[in-house]
């Protein structure tokens, strides 16, 4: 699956064959016709397994009752546990979700995308409501910042690199939250 997501995530959904995915795995491609019936299933099964396995972190950070900060916080963190653990398939959700949205096997990715979404921003107009964040914060704008900000972070993350995930989330909530220059 590993092999997959990464064929996946550097040549596209439409480029990549089973083929190509058997040659990166080191096998032959009715081995995988073995454990799966198409590449749409292997596809459905990368993409079902990170959001089911971000949602699991999502759910216990909104369930945990926490302030607007803290769970803007646990967000962010969590969110880049996930990149961390899931980066190839973020990078395919990031660039195929839309298209695959459309396909009825892939409609799950349309209502994750609007839960996302509605946590998210949830969680921001609460904090306007709270005072924790600033009134004057447009909050769509906002959470389209912070999202992109987040999960762009794909395109660049190597789980081998300097930083441990929380350190980079630290690190971008810092520069969200607190901003970069000195405070006098």
């Amino acid at each position: 699956m590993a092999t997959a997501a990464e064929v996946f995530a550097a040549q596209g959904y439409n480029a990549t064959t089973v083929r190509r995915i058997a040659d990166e795995a080191g096998m032959l491609a009715g081995s995988l016709y073995y454990h799966f019936d198409s590449k749409e299933s292997i596809l459905e099964e990368i993409l079902s397994t990170f959001l089911d396995e971000l949602w699991a972190g999502y759910d216990t950070v909104l369930a945990a009752g926490l302030a607007p900060r803290e769970t803007l916080e646990a967000l962010v963190t969590e969110s880049f546990r996930e990149i961390d653990r899931h980066r190839a398939a973020v990078a395919i959700y990031q660039k195929e979700s839309r298209h695959l949205s459309a396909q009825p096997r892939f409609r799950y990715l349309a209502d994750s995308q609007r839960k996302f979404e509605k946590a998210w921003l949830g969680t921001l107009e609460r904090g306007v409501a709270t005072r924790a964040f600033r009134a004057d914060l447009d909050v769509r704008l906002t959470y389209r910042f912070v999202r992109d900000t987040v999960w762009v972070a794909a395109s660049w993350y190597r789980p081998d690199g300097q930083h441990s995930p929380e350190e980079i989330a630290r690190q971008y909530l810092s520069m969200v939250l607190d901003g970069i220059t000195v405070r006098e």
